[in-house]
């Protein structure tokens, strides 16, 4: 049992951790913006066309690229593309029921909106790493474009998109645009936090446990049966 204690308490300090980094790179700096209805405060500092631009959102970071005069490139998840060609309806901001139905059916729009409405009541932090080039490590790494070929990439994109969570995020839009190549870090440190799981053989006696537990208060059924068998099975193998 103190095993699996520390066991659950090591998962959820990763789970913690991965939120923190989810939260922007180690390169990124915050421009502070006015919140949705507030006035006054100083001005934020200058953004310059070419710009990636990061807001923070619960579990992963937004990306964008400034196409000056206070306007984003973005990727998002909308449905609205799919169904209508009324650029009044696509012009409005993408709703959150918009934004989740564009996940499920795989669709999203490259579209340009205000900073205000990019940010979402977030805070913007504008991303440094020209020089160090973040995409890759070794000889993959990409260097980045000129600020100015980078914000024609972007609007080259602008309309309807396909969409993936895990490859073909807003993510993978900004380096595109940025080093010529799509990358995303969030993806990268998800899949290592998959792999580490599986071949964590401690995996294997915490879903065999939960799925005893849903046997005894569900009932032996196909539902709960296989789940309890085949989970742990697939575990093992993988591991």
């Amino acid at each position: 049992m103190i095993n699996l204690f520390a066991f659950l308490v090591e998962k959820l300090s990763l789970l913690c951790n991965l939120k923190v980094l989810f939260f922007g790179s180690a390169h990124a700096h915050e421009l502070p913006t006015q919140p949705r209805g507030s006035s006054g405060g100083s001005p934020p500092p200058p953004l310059h066309r070419g710009d990636l631009l990061e807001v923070p959102r619960t579990l992963f970071t937004h990306f964008g690229v400034y196409l000056g005069d206070n306007r984003v490139a973005h990727l998002i998840p909308d449905l609205l593309p799919a169904l209508t060609d009324d650029r009044r309806r696509l012009a409005t901001a993408v709703t959150n029921g918009r934004l989740i139905a564009g996940c499920l059916c795989r669709r999203a729009t490259v579209r340009v909106d205000t900073l205000e409405d990019f940010a979402y009541g977030s805070r913007i932090l504008v991303n440094r790493a020209d020089g160090a080039g973040s995409v890759g490590g070794g000889a993959k790494r990409a260097k980045a474009l000129p600020a100015e070929e980078v914000a024609r990439r972007a609007e080259a994109l602008l309309g309807s998109f396909p969409y993936s969570l895990l490859w073909n995020n807003c993510e993978h839009f900004v380096t595109h645009c940025r080093y010529g190549r799509a990358a995303s870090r969030q993806t990268e440190e998800f899949c290592e936090c998959i792999k580490w799981v599986i071949r964590d053989r401690r995996s294997i006696l915490v879903t065999g446990i939960l799925g005893i537990i849903s046997m005894l208060f569900c009932g032996m059924a196909a539902s709960t049966t296989l789940p309890t068998i085949l989970i742990p099975f697939t575990l093992w193998m993988a591991g």
